[in-house]
């Protein structure tokens, strides 16, 4: 079946079944479930949309609908993109969450440093250090997935990395990250001056998705038994990962989520981020 999709930065492109699989195959579900889903949308389609258009979200909305009524952990991971846009207007757990990826990896890091370049002073979101090599990090958040990090972007964070070289941070690499995507013109600018990049989808096989599933870092905001008003109760209490939930309803207490609820919440976060739940 043949119709258009509009993405959320306001670009359209024909449908594609092959990539609804895979992005439902990526969250666990298995073939039949996957191709249930996409029957159902395809189906859904040709009875309620006559101006041949849908939405990424409308798509998302039906197949994350079906998977959790099936199992919440599937649904959850399907839901990761857009749990990290649930952290809110000031992305402030953004950094954190990022520093904690790189962690996994292996790095030590400080977060929100000031760094005195050759002309002037500069706030760092994050400092990594691995290897003997420091890297600062600018991390760009947005909170809705049709904004992209562009040029702007990119050129400020080579002008700052400039001034730290030439003070007293001569083999220092810079990095932007962004957990949506980046324009064209920031991608080919950032090519040109070797600054790594990181995005939802970018660079291929070592994406910022990519990083969260090496790491199980799946956030609070991934949980589908969660309401929004409890889930930025624990991001105002700095509780960003599911698995600093631990075993016990301690954390949950604080957000107001207890009794039997408080149980349900952890059991789906432990089946998260052990990998478990897979359909």
């Amino acid at each position: 079946m043949s119709f258009t999709v509009a993405k959320a930065d306001g670009a359209t492109e024909e449908f594609n079944p092959k990539k609804l699989l895979h992005s439902l195959e990526r969250a666990g579900a298995n073939d039949d479930i996957a191709h249930a889903i996409l029957n159902k949308v395809e189906h859904d389609y040709a009875h309620e949309h006559k101006n041949n258009i849908i939405t990424t979200h409308e798509i998302y909305a039906q197949a994350f609908h079906e998977l959790r009524n099936h199992k919440r952990p599937v649904a959850a991971r399907y839901s990761l993109k857009r749990a990290v846009l649930d952290f809110g207007p000031s992305g402030f757990p953004f950094e954190a969450y990022v520093a904690d990826l790189f962690a996994h990896q292996g790095y030590a890091y400080k977060l929100d440093q000031h760094v005195r370049g050759a002309c002037v002073e500069h706030e760092v979101d994050i400092v990594l250090e691995k290897d003997g090599i420091t890297t600062f990090v600018e991390a760009k958040f947005h909170n809705s997935a049709g904004f992209k990090s562009d040029l702007k972007t990119a050129l400020y964070v080579e002008a700052r990395m400039e001034d730290l070289r030439a003070a007293d941070h001569k083999n220092a690499r810079g990095l932007l990250v962004t957990n949506t995507k980046f324009t064209d013109a920031a991608l080919e600018y950032a090519s040109c001056k070797l600054l790594d990049l990181l995005s939802w989808d970018y660079p291929q096989g070592r994406t910022l998705h990519d990083l969260i599933d090496e790491a199980k870092a799946y956030p609070v905001t991934a949980l589908t038994s969660l309401s929004r008003r409890e889930k930025t109760a624990l991001l105002e209490a700095k509780i960003v990962l599911a698995n600093q939930l631990g075993g016990s309803g301690d954390a949950l207490g604080a957000a107001g989520v207890t009794g039997h609820k408080a149980e349900v919440v952890l059991e789906e976060a432990a089946a998260l981020c052990s990998g478990a739940g897979v359909l």
